[in-house]
């Protein structure tokens, strides 16, 4: 049996195979030490990026927030300023509904307000520091024209003081002579005042 190497040839190619080994390994090393630092990184941008979308979703939800702060304290203005948060007074709305009489002329008009309740809102909505409550006014009145009891209604719901959205209205003709001054128009109205209250306070009458 012949030999290919003889001793002395394989001590002389030790160091030469040890340094193939160590490279192998060395190589070894760079190619998983690449994969591992890869994966870190990419953890590392994942984690920045959930970060930086959080961030940003709470920067939205501020803003979100401050919006909503401004036009509640918007529409709060707006109540006070109607008085929707000084409660029922009855002798300012006989005042109002007398004068807008006056202006459109009406022959005549009756008119009845029921005990205030609490409004039930729709899908049995409520609101937490304040209560909404209503009175249901209704109208009877007539005219010459039908022109004045519509700007009646018109001027009544659209009053800066108070809030009267109108349920429901209607209107009929009345028989009259031709050349009579007499009422030709007559309607029937329901409208709801409504006002709000501080939870805990007592109504003002």
């Amino acid at each position: 049996m012949s030999q290919v190497f003889s001793r002395q040839g394989l001590n002389a190619l030790r160091a030469p195979i040890v340094f193939l080994v160590l490279a192998i390994a060395g190589g070894a090393g760079v190619v998983l030490g690449s994969k591992w630092y890869a994966a870190n990184e990419q953890r590392a941008a994942a984690d920045s990026g959930r970060r930086l979308q959080e961030a940003r979703a709470r920067l939205d939800t501020a803003r979100r927030e401050r919006e909503n702060l401004v036009q509640s304290a918007e529409v709060f203005r707006t109540l006070v300023e109607r008085g929707l948060l000084q409660g029922e007074r009855r002798l300012d709305l006989v005042e109002l509904v007398n004068a807008l009489r006056s202006r459109h002329q009406l022959a005549a008009l009756d008119y009845d307000i029921a005990p205030q309740r609490t409004l039930q809102l729709r899908g049995g909505r409520a609101f937490a520091s304040i209560d909404v409550l209503a009175s249901r006014v209704k109208l009877r009145a007539r005219a010459l024209h039908e022109g004045d009891l519509l700007g009646f209604i018109d001027d009544l719901t659209r009053t800066p003081q108070g809030f009267y959205p109108v349920d429901k209205c209607t209107m009929r003709r009345i028989d009259a002579q031709a050349e009579s001054i007499q009422p030709r128009i007559e309607s029937e109205c329901t409208l709801e005042w409504i006002t709000l209250r501080e939870k805990g306070k007592a109504t003002r009458g």
